[in-house]
């Protein structure tokens, strides 16, 4: 199985499935994953169509510039689902990642988990959180596969299981929760798009306070919330600098803790900073 590779998930960004030639558009907008889309944004009739389409783009296409490519499928407790599911591990090159929606156990993720492996095809997954059943079980399914890279965090049909606005306020106990989740399996967290795409300055709100409590990124809904976000969920200076030394001393000791500045710092924080300085590389800052 392989090893999750670190990497910035900072901005994310969506293109129908059933329009492949906007996808090299999408790659090109600056966000660290672009979301093939083969659910929501496809109606019933179109479902095939856009599945055989984005196979095909990527039956063609294997330089993405750097940016991560993923296809979100339909929910796998679906006929939809489980077609998508059957066509990629078949498919000849099939894209790197895929993304799972509406999960709500684990069994799921190996649902996924045991067909790639069957297929021989080390295709990872991203896997939303947007039901209630799914946010009893995060725990549980962000651990349940080291083909795990990603939770995300559905806020607005979370909203809507939890009969409530998909304010900040009142999604802040699950998007917390999905934090826990996130920590406790060494995986990236990336939150519901912002809506408003007047509202720029809120945009940044949200996403600060997204990076504050433990969110590594952000969706968004066009190409000119990406630079916001890439800017919210990236280090400082300060922190890109602290993240080489605390490498270069773990390097240095061969042990589990090293202490820094008076504080005590243990291997587990690696993680991190090996996350930072993926993201400095990608800025060009160097690591």
């Amino acid at each position: 199985m392989n090893e999750r590779t670190i990497r910035p998930r900072r901005s994310l960004i969506f293109a129908p499935g059933n329009r492949p030639e906007m996808i090299p558009k999408a790659l090109a907008t600056g966000a660290d994953i672009v979301t093939i889309d083969l659910e929501d944004a496809i109606a019933p009739n179109d479902k095939t169509a856009a599945r055989e389409g984005t196979l095909g783009w990527f039956a063609e296409n294997d330089d993405f510039g750097g940016v991560e490519p993923v296809v979100r499928v339909n929910c796998l407790r679906s006929v939809e689902g489980l077609a998508d599911l059957q066509a990629i591990v078949e498919s000849p090159r099939p894209p790197p990642a895929i993304m799972l929606p509406k999960v709500k156990s684990p069994g799921e993720v190996r649902v996924h988990e045991e067909l790639v492996e069957q297929a021989a095809r080390p295709i990872r997954l991203h896997v939303i959180i947007e039901t209630n059943e799914g946010l009893d079980a995060c725990i549980e399914i962000a651990r349940s596969s080291e083909l795990v890279d990603a939770l995300l965090f559905g806020g607005v049909d979370m909203a809507a299981e939890l009969r409530v606005e998909p304010t900040w306020n009142a999604l802040l106990h699950a998007r917390s929760r999905a934090v826990h989740a996130a920590a406790s399996a060494g995986v990236d967290l990336i939150d519901v798009p912002f809506l408003d795409l007047n509202d720029m300055e809120g945009l940044a709100r949200e996403a600060s306070a997204c990076a504050e409590i433990g969110f590594t990124g952000k969706g968004a809904i066009h190409p000119k919330q990406i630079p916001v976000l890439n800017e919210c969920f990236s280090p400082s200076e300060e922190e890109v600098e602290r993240a080489r030394r605390v490498i270069a001393e773990f390097d240095g000791a061969g042990t589990g803790l090293v202490v820094i500045d008076g504080k005590l710092i243990e291997k587990p924080v690696l993680r991190s900073m090996h996350r930072i300085l993926a993201i400095a590389e990608r800025m060009g800052r160097g690591a």
